[in-house]
């Protein structure tokens, strides 16, 4: 199963090179499937390639979600379902 993220565009580079940034980590990837990109747009990456682009105000709505789920999870008092009893 593959987890993609919404990456944010950090920079842009030659050759269809960019440089990302999910929770304060940097990568490169490649823009070559991608058209259009510009520093601040959010990217769904794939095998260190760019797949689709994405609404700004939906990347976040979705990130706030994982970081939801990480709160959940590092608290593990706090069941993510209830359970039947």
């Amino acid at each position: 199963m593959c987890l993609a993220v919404p990456a944010r565009v950090a920079a842009l580079f030659e050759d269809d090179w960019a440089q990302i940034e999910v929770g304060g980590v940097h990568t490169r990837v490649s823009l070559a499937l991608v058209d259009g990109v510009a520093v601040g747009d959010y990217v769904i990456v794939h095998a260190g390639f760019a797949i689709s682009r994405l609404d700004v105000a939906e990347a976040e709505k979705s990130l706030a979600l994982f970081d939801e789920i990480a709160d959940q999870l590092r608290n593990p008092g706090h069941a993510l379902h209830t359970r039947l009893s």
